[in-house]
């Protein structure tokens, strides 16, 4: 599937987010075989905050039979994503990430993410949501015996 016809099911996916009482934002997964995973806004319709379209499209890819590993597919979003997105993608791993409108054209419509990636780029103590550690001990215990886990799968 060529990268076109791949951006404009994203954009496609994205009026019908607006349909359906989400915001202005679609997104596919695609590999070489076509397209994995597509989603659209559900934040409000879906009451999850999570549910970006592109959060969507990733969770849709990895519910096919196979992996969690995204590596070698594109992530094609209307929209340069939001940090958590970004994140996503950078998790999932997905090979790219290419999109339609940038930040400041879903700034100018009422979703501006400057004070999030302004949050991420602050050190730890500096941050407006305050972040602490509790029971550093105990919760260090799951990292350890994951870490001795001979069958982990890493990711």
């Amino acid at each position: 599937m060529d990268e076109d016809a791949c951006m404009a099911r994203a954009i496609a996916l994205s009026f019908e987010g607006i349909a359906a009482g989400g915001g202005p934002f679609g997104a596919v997964v695609a590999g070489p075989q076509g397209i994995l995973g597509e989603g659209r806004n559900n934040v409000v319709p879906g009451r999850d905050p999570t549910l970006h379209a592109e959060v969507v499209a990733i969770r849709a890819a990895c519910a096919l039979p196979g992996s969690h590993d995204l590596r070698g597919a594109v992530l094609y979003t209307s929209c340069e994503p939001c940090p958590m997105c970004l994140g996503a993608a950078w998790w999932a791993p997905c090979s790219a990430v290419v999109y339609g409108n940038g930040r400041a054209e879903a700034a100018a419509i009422g979703f501006d993410d400057a004070a999030i990636y302004a949050e991420v780029a602050r050190p730890v103590q500096a941050r407006v949501l305050p972040l602490r550690r509790l029971m550093a001990t105990e919760a260090l215990e799951a990292f350890t015996a994951w870490a001795a886990k001979a069958d982990r799968a890493p990711y």
